[in-house]
């Protein structure tokens, strides 16, 4: 995927994005009716019944509804009920980068595969768990930090000689 140029603007790439508005998920307790047969898989890939979702708006719409659940497992929910899903490492993949100023002024804006733009900050933290990176999406929900996309932030604190990056007015430690 091309990767937005370092000039362009964060609020175009917020624009540009396909996001809906965000569910009350949070607000929504029906009772457990049982397994989705959803699957998302460490790439990203959402699996139903063990065949790839294609159909992009159709991973879009199941991704709005996503809840993590006290227990740390994964549900799709709406009013009416709650479905588990079984996600192999973290539902969300970050697969493009955009930034905007440097040190202490510098945002940083990722494009998930959903197509959500999230800005990191104090409340879309970037983490480091089991030697891989990843950012704070909602309600604990987390997106893996691709590789590409690790490494040009690893550029941007190389840069300034420093071991992690400003966004949004927060520290993020990078090693």
């Amino acid at each position: 995927m091309p990767t937005i140029a370092p000039s362009a603007p964060i609020d175009a790439m917020i624009a540009a994005a396909h996001s809906a508005a965000p569910r009350p998920v949070a607000d929504w307790h029906p009772a457990h009716c049982g397994d989705s047969a959803m699957r998302i898989l460490a790439d990203g890939t959402w699996l139903h019944e063990g065949q790839p979702i294609r159909r992009a708006a159709l991973v879009r719409l199941f991704a709005s509804i996503l809840r993590r659940e006290a227990d740390g497992g994964y549900v799709v929910v709406t009013p009416g009920e709650k479905l588990s899903v079984t996600v192999e490492d973290a539902p969300f993949v970050a697969v493009e980068l955009a930034t905007e100023g440097v040190s202490e002024e510098r945002r940083l804006a990722f494009r998930l595969n959903t197509d959500d733009v999230v800005v990191a900050g104090p409340a879309h933290a970037i983490t480091l768990a089991h030697g891989r990176p990843y950012l704070g999406v909602r309600d604990g929900l987390a997106a893996r930090i691709e590789r590409a996309v690790f490494y040009e932030l690893a550029e941007l604190a190389l840069a300034e000689d420093a071991t992690g990056l400003y966004s949004d007015g927060a520290w993020f430690a990078l090693a």
